[in-house]
């Protein structure tokens, strides 16, 4: 991972220096930055492959920092925060954030996340499945093409982040079974994740802004107090 480039923007320079440490061992090529202007010069200047991003910044807030990014690049962000309130978490997950980390945090867990969502990333390089198999499912104006991770709605192709494209393939995939939260968390996200329920709900939202009134012969429904479904008409 030594051409892996972390950009980390915490306003604590022991933290920035302690998950320098810790990420360079790893074989990363860490730059950091402590206030939000720094980060969004920083971030267009050195083209990080993952940001690790703290809420409580100097200048412009994490959550700024994350929207401003979100207006031009896909690059995964993981959140860093003392905040560990739900809401916040549902916060900046809609602003597009791929990951929550509550401080303190273990920095083998930082370590570990920040793998877990780079697997995930690089697959969208558009390298074929070990087996030349190409995982794509289609519907009427919908095509979900998770070898290349790309979504094409009605024809064109929708800017999608990883994990809400696993969700919709995984759905597409099992065409009128219902999934509990839970279930989606284990299958999609994975044992690594720490993430709580909300979090489908946040994705399954995004979704649905995204597959709004596209075709009357599919649809992301809910099925009260149990989960979702992608349910296909007849």
């Amino acid at each position: 991972m030594a051409d892996t480039k972390v950009l980390v923007i915490d306003d604590d320079i022991n933290i920035c220096e302690l998950l320098r440490l810790y990420l360079e061992k790893e074989g990363f090529s860490v730059i950091s930055v402590n206030d939000g202007e720094a980060a969004l010069t920083a971030f267009k200047a050195e083209e990080p492959d993952i940001v690790l991003l703290d809420i409580m910044l100097p200048k412009l807030d994490g959550w700024q920092v994350c929207r401003e990014i979100r207006k031009f690049s896909d690059t995964p962000i993981i959140m860093l925060s003392a905040k560990g309130e739900t809401f916040d978490k549902v916060l900046g997950l809609e602003l597009g954030a791929d990951d929550y980390v509550t401080k303190p945090f273990d920095t083998k867990e930082i370590v570990a996340r920040i793998k877990s969502v780079l697997r995930r990333t690089n697959a969208s390089s558009g390298a074929p499945a070990d087996n030349g198999e190409v995982k794509e499912v289609n519907y009427d104006k919908l095509s979900i093409n998770l070898t290349n991770y790309v979504l094409k709605v009605d024809g064109k192709q929708i800017d999608t982040p990883p994990k809400e494209l696993e969700l919709i393939y995984h759905l597409a995939s099992h065409p009128n079974k219902v999934f509990t939260r839970d279930q989606l968390l284990d299958e999609v996200w994975g044992f690594e994740y720490y993430v709580d329920s909300r979090t489908v709900d946040v994705h399954i939202k995004r979704l649905r802004e995204k597959l709004k009134g596209v075709s009357d012969k599919w649809e992301l429904r809910t099925v009260w107090s149990v989960g979702y479904k992608f349910e296909v008409k007849e």
